[in-house]
């Protein structure tokens, strides 16, 4: 066994709760869902309001980048937020993720363009990953290990809940107040979280002393970002193999070797390059980017689909979306639950990615006349997919990672779950255009159909309508075969798992 994971599993045995009162515990606990709930909603609640934001401003092509550059801010800053939770205190670090969150929530609101609400969402995206890697970090000081995975079981589920009522609440809010009410709900919440944990979060002052790994916190930044842009050439360079693609694809290689290098050096890393010398860690950082690709980066097109094939509303579209935060309900808090009593997590991932996989798989022979029950029947079972592998990877890397370190460990596998679903974002989008403009052909009544809001769909024709669902169904056929494909290689990852078992009996 490594040797990090040897002491990480003997220092689990002396645990000592961060907040040992069990009230102020979870009064503390249920602070830090609100806020996680906040920030991983804000990317979902965009996804039935998108169509109209693109109606108004314009511009298709970066339909994506609205996701994509939440996202990709948010990956690039998580591990920094991690090691920065290890130096100096939890506390004050994911206070100042709120602030943050909240200000770029505010600009978001009052955007006067794409580009303006895109740079807005690189904002907010600066503040939400501090959030939900400062949430996890927390956790995993307040209970141990055993009773950590019932209530990350929780967390799991806010994350995913959110992507599910996003929708629906996104749908709501733009057809009652307008789109920008979806960005200006999080002030009060953010405002309330802000005082809750300046409140009632202990600080914990960390022995060692704090040095900034300034050079590795860039370099990992760009190789991150490199990897999205590229993801997202085909639309600002016009393919994925340009010149200017290929620069950035160079650009990246050269930021990750240096980062390898820096990393190596360095006297506190971003993120200790230990971790990935244990293959438990490995394996379950791939689930984790398959997992985020599927699971969050599936939802703004699921939505979409439903509304170009359907004929839904967003409201309507984004009700469908309770049957996936049912499933995920029942799965998360299933798998919690069977953790926390077995100690054994591998099985769960195993069900989580083979259900995925084969629930996108079905979902690509799906076309315009499909029964809606039949769709919701469907997004049910993914949600119960989703459900029982969301919390793995956190809960597996935590466990391997030494303790001083558990910060930078929980960024990891943030990282590696928002990076592959703004990744995915990019990626399905790209298939969806290259579909659409594929099968696109004279549509009476439709001028550009990149400007085709679901208000102006529902004022069209009927044989107007049936062509303009049945071209979107042929192009979503390949976006879910992506999907299918993308958490195949999770599922293979998830079997070469060990069969490992969380420790147990520590106090707290």
């Amino acid at each position: 066994m490594d040797a990090r994971v040897e002491t990480a599993e003997q220092a689990s045995t002396a645990f000592t709760s961060l907040v040992p009162d069990p009230k102020r515990r979870m009064l503390v606990f249920l602070i830090l869902l609100m806020g996680m709930f906040m920030a991983t909603l804000d990317n979902q609640i965009v996804s039935t309001a998108l169509p109209t934001i693109v109606g108004e401003f314009g511009a298709l092509e970066r339909f994506g980048w609205v996701g994509s550059a939440y996202l990709l801010a948010t990956s690039a800053v998580m591990p920094v937020y991690g090691k920065l939770g290890d130096l100096f205190g939890r506390k004050y670090v994911i206070m100042t993720a709120i602030f943050i969150f909240t200000l770029g929530s505010l600009v978001c609101g009052l955007a006067v363009s794409m580009n303006t609400l895109i740079a807005a969402r690189v904002l907010q995206g600066l503040g939400g990953g501090g959030i939900m890697v400062s949430l996890f970090s927390i956790n995993a000081d307040l209970f141990e290990p055993r009773v950590r995975a019932r209530y990350q079981s929780y967390s799991s589920l806010v994350l995913m809940a959110s992507g599910a009522i996003g929708p629906t609440l996104g749908g709501a809010l733009s057809d009652l107040f307008g789109w920008r009410s979806i960005f200006l709900v999080n002030l009060p919440v953010g405002i309330a979280v802000l005082i809750g944990m300046a409140i009632l979060l202990p600080y914990r002052r960390p022995t060692r002393k704090p040095r900034i790994d300034y050079a590795g916190a860039l370099l990992l930044a760009g190789a991150v970002s490199s990897v999205v842009l590229w993801a997202d050439s085909s639309e600002i360079f016009g393919s994925l193999i340009a010149k200017e693609s290929l620069a950035v694809v160079l650009f990246g290689a050269v930021s990750l070797i240096a980062w390898i290098m820096v990393e190596r050096r360095a006297p506190e890393p971003i993120v200790p390059l230990g971790l990935f010398r244990n293959p438990t860690v490995s394996f379950l950082l791939i689930i984790s980017l398959t997992s985020g690709a599927v699971g969050i980066g599936s939802v703004n097109y699921v939505a979409l689909f439903l509304q170009t094939t359907t004929g839904l509303s967003p409201s309507l579209a984004g009700l469908l979306f309770i049957a996936l935060t049912g499933g995920i309900a029942l799965g998360s808090l299933t798998a919690g639950r069977l953790i926390s009593k077995t100690g054994r997590y591998k099985v769960f991932s195993l069900i989580s990615t083979a259900g995925s996989m084969t629930i996108f798989f079905l979902f690509s022979f799906l076309h315009a006349g499909t029964p809606i029950p039949l769709i919701g029947f469907m997004m049910l079972l993914q949600g119960m997919s989703v459900g029982f592998g969301q919390q793995v990877p956190v809960i597996g890397v935590q466990n391997a990672a030494d303790p001083r370190d558990v910060g930078a460990a929980t960024g990891a596998v943030t990282l590696t779950r928002m990076a592959g679903a703004s990744i995915a974002i990019s990626v399905y989008g790209a298939v969806l255009s290259a579909g659409v403009e594929r099968h696109v052909s004279t549509i009476p009544g439709v001028g550009n159909i990149a400007e085709l809001t679901p208000s102006a769909l529902a004022t069209l024709p009927e044989s107007s309508r049936l062509l303009v669902a049945d071209l979107y169904a042929g192009a979503f056929h390949h976006v879910f075969l992506t999907m299918s494909l993308t958490i195949a290689i999770g599922f293979i990852a998830a079997m070469l798992l060990k069969n490992n078992r969380l420790p147990s009996g520590m106090k707290g």
